[in-house]
């Protein structure tokens, strides 16, 4: 009998099928975070109706700012999560709910500051960081003003998210996003026509959302699993620098994205409001044709971290393998049906002129990108979660700089939009190709270090 089959209560992702918990984990995290998407685009077609393009270019803005607090809660979430999972893995319950107490009370305290920041400078950052220019950047200011305050809840949410999926409850971590998206589902058109308060409606149908994922967590990570301590400034300054050494260097990795897609939007911005306008439209659609990429790379954590806080390192390179196999070929079909669906796309959205053609391009062409993008996210979920999160810092700057920068530049330069889209997916495959090979060859170094004990 193994290790861990002896073990009693043994943490749920140390036993059976590795491929069946990537994809339970995968599918239930789909549903919330689709759902989630699902509402995010069908915000922007309500939006749409309102037959202004500079309200479309305004939430292309607002929503490249505002992925850069996403992106912190992102990278809080995936330190809180890691260590929760290793406590649990190595059967020590008590540290798992001291670590999911000081790693709320810290993203509370990190979300408020960050969010008040960005609140002050939102003019200032939209003018300078993205050329928003007339109607969009005012539209995009008010926007932004309504929706910051709700990062604080959101942050809380995610996080709680987080301790869910650590324990192996994949379906109370998807009512979290779930519930959310129901909620603005119905909110939304209610406050943009029945209120008539027009594309602000979307931002206030954002906060409700946001308020309604901090309850829905609270009630399953806390009340259901008691999974979460009391918070306390003493227990938060010993966990910080566990917490810190996984989070600043996952924050960091992911503050490249939105770095990345706001210099790009910026470049878009040179050629125009309707430009802006497909790209948001694009901003809409890659979550929802990729969301189950971002539930695999959120659920992968745990099954990681529990083998890992075991021993069980050749379940954590199955793991891995099964991780790449299912999303690269998700990340391929989705392709494929981005391709398909892209004169629907433009259709529903009334895109015509540089939109359609952007859309269309994008759809066809240059959701290339995400299979590479793909690779890259699993890689870094594997950084994270076996403790090398820098690794994953690294990568992730890698391509929002070298990997972007100069090749869009270029790829603009000779080409235009079109260019810049090339050059897009060449950094991309540069980084998501190379980050693979260095995940599996961390992999093996740790193998060998367990054996050697």
């Amino acid at each position: 009998m193994s290790h861990a089959a002896a073990r009693p209560h043994a943490p749920v992702f140390t036993q059976g099928s590795l491929m069946r918990h990537v994809a339970v984990m995968t599918a239930t995290g789909s549903i919330g975070i689709v759902a989630l998407f699902s509402v995010d685009l069908l915000s922007l077609y309500w939006v749409s109706k309102l037959g202004v393009v500079s309200y479309k270019a305004a939430i292309g803005y607002a929503s490249q700012l505002s992925f850069l607090l996403m992106s912190v809660n992102i990278g809080l979430t995936i330190a809180i999560s890691a260590r929760v999972s290793r406590s649990l893995g190595a059967g020590d319950r008590p540290g798992a709910r001291r670590y999911a107490a000081s790693g709320l009370l810290l993203t509370f305290m990190a979300s408020l500051a960050l969010s008040t920041l960005l609140w002050l400078f939102r003019d200032f950052a939209l003018e300078h960081f993205m050329h928003a220019r007339g109607e969009a950047a005012q539209v995009a200011s008010g926007v932004l003003a309504i929706t910051i305050p709700a990062n604080v809840p959101m942050a809380l949410g995610m996080a709680l998210s987080g301790v869910l999926r650590a324990c192996g409850d994949a379906r109370r971590a998807m009512y979290v996003t779930l519930s959310g998206g129901i909620v603005t589902a119905f909110t939304d058109p209610a406050l943009i026509f029945g209120l008539h308060l027009g594309v602000y409606g979307a931002a206030w149908a954002t906060v409700i959302s946001r308020l309604v994922f901090l309850w829905v967590g609270w009630a399953g990570a806390a009340r259901v699993h008691n999974l979460v301590g009391r918070p306390s400034f003493a227990a938060l300054a010993g966990d910080l620098r566990p917490l810190a050494g996984i989070g600043l260097p996952s924050i960091m990795a992911n503050l490249a994205t939105p770095v990345s897609a706001i210099y790009v939007t910026r470049v878009w911005s040179d050629f125009g409001e309707p430009t802006v306008a497909g790209g948001a439209i694009v901003d809409r659609v890659i979550p929802l044709a990729f969301g189950v990429i971002f539930a695999l790379t959120g659920s992968i954590g745990p099954i990681i971290g529990q083998n890992y806080g075991a021993r069980l390192m050749l379940r954590v390179r199955r793991a891995l393998t099964d991780s790449f196999l299912l999303a690269v070929g998700y990340a391929l079909a989705a392709w494929a049906a981005l391709a398909i669906a892209a004169p629907y796309v433009v259709e529903g959205f009334g895109a015509s002129g540089d939109s359609e053609a952007f859309v269309l391009m994008f759809c066809r062409y240059g959701a290339l990108a995400w299979v590479f993008i793909t690779c890259l996210f699993v890689a870094n979920t594997a950084f994270n979660n076996l403790g090398f999160a820098l690794m994953a810092m690294l990568f992730n700057w890698g391509r929002a700089t070298l990997g972007t920068i100069p090749f869009v530049i270029l790829g603009a330069r000779y080409d235009g939009v079109p260019g810049a889209m090339v050059g897009l997916i060449a950094g991309a495959a540069i980084f998501g190709l190379g980050a693979v090979v260095v995940a599996y060859g961390l992999v093996a170094r740790l193998a060998r270090r367990v054996e050697a004990v």
